[in-house]
């Protein structure tokens, strides 16, 4: 029969909408309660594949969060949990560690919270000994490696740990508890149950070594979210992992090719089919549109964003359930005027643009936008430098319109 769990981590419940975007009433309700469904299907999830246990590797929260509403609804479904007969094993993150909700929570008899000092928990499941092994943050800081922390491996079982840990680093995440994967896979454990970075990865070898990604991502720059996995190990010790969907609603960046098109309608019909090709991922696709390619149409798409914008959205609202938050500009030659347009681009790039104080207005505009911005690291990401590519379009799109001799 074997021991089965479930291994999820970062689901930031109730962490508020953070992409500027989203300007659809209907699409921002959604997303709102996003978290909580994820948290729903995770746990119908457990109860479906009657699964031993559920393993919470950090970050139930967003932090400075405070309302009890939030720990009432976690308490709630896990206690759906505790009338299956289904443990589950919490450590706290760097998150939760900051969180008041953290402190005052009640938690159902199935679920075992590891403190701030290493723990062991032992399940017995046929012949097979499982050693559940935790250690929760203490502080939001955590700026050495947890792993020298946690006790050795128990004899003669399957051992399991669960961490949060930025490993080597990712970008868009501070260093947490900072650690080596190969130390990981050295450690004489079958399975590393890792949380804190929102990008699934999955490292095979002496250990298994696994980031199952936030459940439920909360903007685009979390499109590689949506998952948690499904881990059977059989009464030989082997492992065997699945990946399961628990996401309500996916961001997703659509990439369509533009190359040669030359009528509108057949721009809107490549779009289109972009958009059906990337539907089935999750109940809600929330789309990030790139048009890529030398097309004819580029004059125009540069001059008329707003409304190619507009009717994406509405061949999105069309197929139903999907929405397009953005539409990007990748095309090869957007800038390709003549003319007097052609010296005023020429002039505006050889001398405007290398101007020291245009390049100070520039910054200027920059660090007022960092300013206004939330403290995480992934929002913040990008705005340390200026971006050549953004001045670029900008310059094509005011070209475009001065061009426009309707």
């Amino acid at each position: 029969m074997g021991f089965r769990f479930i291994h999820t981590a970062d689901l930031h419940l109730d962490s508020p909408l953070r992409s500027l975007a989203l300007r659809d009433p209907d699409l921002a309700g959604l997303i709102a309660g996003a978290t909580r469904t994820a948290l729903r299907n995770i746990i119908d999830l457990c109860l479906s594949e009657q699964v031993d246990a559920l393993l919470i590797s950090g970050d139930l929260y967003d932090g400075s969060q405070t309302s009890m509403k939030t720990a009432r609804f976690l308490s709630a479904e896990l206690a759906r949990l505790n009338d299956a007969g289904i443990r589950a094993f919490i450590i706290r993150g760097n998150h939760d560690a900051e969180s008041r909700i953290t402190r005052e929570l009640t938690l159902p008899p199935c679920v075992h919270l590891f403190e701030g000092r290493p723990g062991v928990e032992m399940i017995d499941k046929g012949p097979l000994r499982i050693a559940l092994h935790g250690l929760s943050f203490r502080e939001p800081k955590a700026p050495e490696s947890l792993l020298p922390k946690y006790r050795p491996p128990v004899a003669d079982a399957i051992n399991i740990g669960l961490m949060h840990t930025s490993l080597n680093g990712a970008p868009g995440h501070d260093p947490y508890a900072p650690c080596a994967l190969s130390d990981l896979q050295a450690s004489g454990f079958a399975y590393w149950a890792l949380g804190h970075i929102h990008k699934r990865m999955v490292h095979e070898g002496a250990a298994c070594v696994v980031m199952p990604g936030i459940p439920q991502g909360r903007d685009i720059g979390e499109a590689d979210g949506g998952t948690v996995t499904l881990v059977t190990v059989d009464d030989d010790g082997t492992l065997h992992l699945a990946e399961r969907c628990v996401a309500l609603a996916s961001f997703c960046p659509v990439r369509v090719d533009v190359t040669g098109l030359d009528q509108w309608h057949d721009l809107l019909g490549a779009i289109r089919t972009g958009l059906e090709q990337t539907q089935r991922r999750a109940p809600h696709l929330v789309a990030r549109l790139r048009l890529t390619g030398a097309t004819p149409l580029a004059q125009r798409l540069l001059r008329d964003r707003d409304l190619a914008l507009a009717e994406a959205q509405e061949l999105a609202r069309g197929l139903g359930q999907t929405w397009v938050e953005k539409l990007v500009l990748d095309l090869g030659n957007k800038t390709s005027v003549s003319g007097e347009l052609a010296q005023l681009a020429a002039l505006i790039d050889d001398e405007f643009r290398q101007s020291d104080s245009f390049l100070a207005a520039l910054d200027d505009m920059r660090a007022t936008l960092q300013a206004a911005l939330p403290p995480e690291p992934a929002l913040r990401a990008g705005f340390d430098q200026l971006d050549p590519a953004v001045i670029d379009e900008g310059l094509a799109q005011v070209l475009a319109r001065l061009g426009d001799t309707r």
